[in-house]
């Protein structure tokens, strides 16, 4: 498995005033997606990105990062041989994307992802 992106997950209460100040303050104006609970704003001149999270859809937490893999199922199941508490478990999304939740040693809630071809 290989980290290919990581994308930090920011907790915010509301996704348009958050939007309003990242995108204003920072320049992070393009809006790669927004189902409603999530949003990732980019840099169009940078690439650099960030995500507003509000809740998630289906899993219990807010993540502190999402980690982009090139094989999903494998990470799980190095979390699992590992022995890592996982709080979401691997499932397909009905947005396209294939994924589960671990909490790491330190406390930090991860997402671990990889879009769906």
């Amino acid at each position: 498995m290989k980290v290919t992106r990581v994308i930090a997950d920011l907790h915010v209460d509301d996704i348009a005033s958050a939007r309003e100040f990242y995108a204003g303050f920072l320049g992070l104006r393009l809006e790669e997606f927004n189902l409603g609970w999530v949003a990732r704003l980019t840099s169009p001149e940078t690439g650099a990105h960030l995500q507003l999270v509000t809740e998630d859809a289906t899993a219990p937490a807010v993540p502190a990062v999402s980690v982009m893999v090139d094989d999903v199922d494998e990470a799980y199941a190095e979390a699992l041989r590992r022995g890592y508490e996982i709080l979401h478990p691997l499932q397909d999304e009905e947005w396209g994307v294939r994924r589960f939740y671990l909490r790491a040693p330190d406390g930090t809630v991860l997402n671990v992802v990889r879009e769906r071809q």
